[in-house]
């Protein structure tokens, strides 16, 4: 097993090193054809008509630059069909990082799957051109001033503050599912349900999932002290039922509420009505899943700034994580970091926040910029979605097939109800964005070929033969497999919530935080984290994926400046500054009184 692991370490290096070099080939090949341009920019090895003198003297050096040119071809296509094989999945019988093995018919290489072909070739030679320019549009900062004028406050005491009850109704246990941040939400929502309904909260559980196979609880997580400490003044907290509580049969005496108990989005007034009783009556009920269920208007407004308080403040990773997060950054960066220390990164890494007043060895003081990118398409997404992503036969039939063991409910739906086609599911933007469609937007951005990209989670369907496109436009793409040494990343082996908390901590303290599915936990939450404490200079692309599909459905005809203009437009317009609306998620999108404080004019 370790020398399988090891090999798998070896082939993240190479992988890495692949990408330097074909990108350092790019170069080489526009550099030699500059050096065969004249001042007007034209081809023209030759002036005043003398072209076969001019040849007989330079006949060597034309042959040596088309030897090398080919070389160079020769050397990239080498290249791609050495490392091609390995993908973000390793081979058929590796394991992830966190530790579950791969099906070997699904990820097995497959040919490189493109379906923009033009696009990506009117995009790649605007990458070489772009180069040497200077960045005339800059989506590193964020473009509304407004965005700094709201600043954390939900930490602060108030007169109307509710603070701890005086009676206690009983006791509120919760069993989370979920991975690391739809827990998260779970934590934040009990904690407000408890103070709404005086009742004192057993320290939360996670439930086990047979899917990421992970027995993390709490404690392995987040620091259960600080936790308990920093929401003291709001609501009771302990880390166990009392012993008279323990030998009762929660279910028995009817305590055990589960998701089909509670509706979705559920007012305060419904847990008023149905579980108070049930509180009152037994002193204990169990929240069992515990997912989504709790809503976030109408609500009161004290109880909405104790889920901020709660998710902002009292939530802290533990030392384990917090410290190699920071190593992770820290590679990265390549030691590079901010001049003055970030309320960001304090948050998140603790004391083991990177400074520049540091005893060790940096390579120059400033900042090494880097894009964190979240790519929602994994296998389950790419099924779920239900469109066609140009795999052909093979990959409808592969898509099907993982619906009908892991969705049987929405077979089930989809038997019952109208059929709607792949096209029209794109048309209304319901398909996940592929790693082809991701590069070709940041390229419509105005990032350059060089841009230092730290991908999320990395386990993309299809592979490298996904990844293909992605690459080639962008071939400093990092994860935190090809940072981490094999031993650094040992301790989080076989747990993918705390791997997802070294994603988390990557992609919230990133220049630039590009997400493709604003629907997505991950997403939602490291936007919130940024626009909580990013003090206006963590600006995040969100693009939408119905004005996307319009775009996208014009790839043979559309020029690039005209898709440049239009991805441009949309991707503005999502980073407005904008209060948060009714119903909307107070953990994404905190600005607002209830979470954030507005600085005055």
């Amino acid at each position: 097993m370790s020398k399988n692991n090891n090999n798998n370490n070896n082939k993240s290096v190479l992988r890495l090193k692949d990408y330097r070099v074909r990108s350092s080939d790019s170069l080489s090949k526009v550099v030699l054809l500059h050096n065969l341009k004249d001042d007007s920019g034209k081809f023209n090895p030759c002036k005043g008509g003398n072209r076969h003198t001019w040849f007989r003297r330079n006949v060597k050096s034309v042959a040596f630059m088309f030897v090398l040119t080919a070389f160079m071809f020769l050397l990239d296509s080498v290249m791609v069909s050495v490392f091609g094989s390995i993908n973000f999945h390793g081979s058929s019988s590796t394991r992830n990082s966190d530790g579950r093995e791969e099906d070997s018919v699904a990820h097995k290489e497959r040919p490189t799957v493109e379906m923009y072909g033009r696009l990506l070739n009117l995009a790649s030679s605007a990458l070489v051109a772009e180069e040497f320019k200077q960045e005339s549009l800059n989506f590193w900062e964020e473009p509304y001033q407004e965005a700094s004028k709201w600043t954390p406050c939900a930490d602060k005491r108030y007169p109307t503050s509710l603070g701890k009850p005086g009676e206690n109704n009983g006791y509120i246990m919760v069993s989370a599912n979920g991975g690391l941040n739809q827990q998260r939400v779970a934590i934040c929502n009990a904690v407000a349900v408890a103070s709404l309904l005086n009742a004192t909260l057993v320290l939360p559980k996670f439930l086990y999932s047979n899917v990421w196979k992970d027995p993390s609880q709490f404690g392995d997580i987040y620091q259960e002290d600080y936790f308990m400490r920093m929401l003291k003044d709001d609501v009771h907290i302990v880390q166990e039922l009392p012993l008279h509580l323990k030998s009762l049969d929660i279910e028995a005496i009817g305590s055990l509420i589960t998701d089909a108990d509670i509706v979705k989005e559920a007012k305060p007034i419904d847990y008023i009505r149905t579980v108070l009783p049930l509180l009152m009556k037994n002193k204990v009920v169990h929240f069992l899943g515990f997912g989504n269920r709790l809503g976030f208007d109408p609500f009161p407004p004290e109880l909405q700034r104790l889920r901020c308080k709660c998710d902002f403040h009292a939530l802290k990773f533990v030392p384990k994580i917090q410290e190699v997060g920071s190593l992770l950054i820290k590679r990265i960066r390549k030691f590079k970091y901010h001049a003055a220390e970030r309320q960001l990164d304090k948050q998140l890494l603790g004391d083991f926040t990177p400074s520049i007043s540091s005893k060790e060895n940096y390579v120059e003081r400033g900042s090494s910029r880097y894009l964190a990118l979240h790519l929602r398409f994994e296998e389950d997404m790419a099924a779920y979605s239900q469109c066609d992503f140009g795999g052909g036969e093979h990959e409808k039939k592969e898509l099907e097939a993982y619906r009908e063991v892991h969705f049987p409910l929405l077979i089930e739906r989809l038997k019952n109800s109208k059929p709607v086609s792949p096209a029209e599911l794109r048309k209304l933007g319901k398909c996940p964005l592929t790693p082809e469609e991701a590069a070709l937007v940041l390229a419509a951005l105005g990032f350059k070929r060089g841009t230092y990209i730290y991908l999320a989670g990395s386990r993309i369907y299809g592979g490298s033969s996904r990844m293909h496109p992605f690459t080639n436009l962008y071939p400093n793409l990092v994860t935190k497999e090809t940072l981490l040494t094999y031993n650094e990343l040992a301790p989080f082996r076989n747990f993918s919530s705390q791997l997802a908390a070294l994603d988390f901590i990557a992609c919230a303290t990133s220049d630039v935080f590009a997400m493709t599915d604003s629907g997505s936990q991950l997403s939602s939450l490291v936007s919130g984290f940024r626009t909580y404490y990013g003090d206006g200079h963590a600006p995040t692309l969100r693009p939408n994926k119905k004005r996307l599909a319009a775009i996208f459905s014009e790839n043979s005809t559309i020029g690039w400046t005209t898709f440049e203009d239009r991805v441009r437009k949309m991707i503005e317009e999502g980073q407005r500054v904008r209060v948060r609306g009714s119903g909307r998620s107070i953990y994404r999108q905190p600005r607002c009184p209830e979470c954030m404080c507005r600085l005055l004019p």
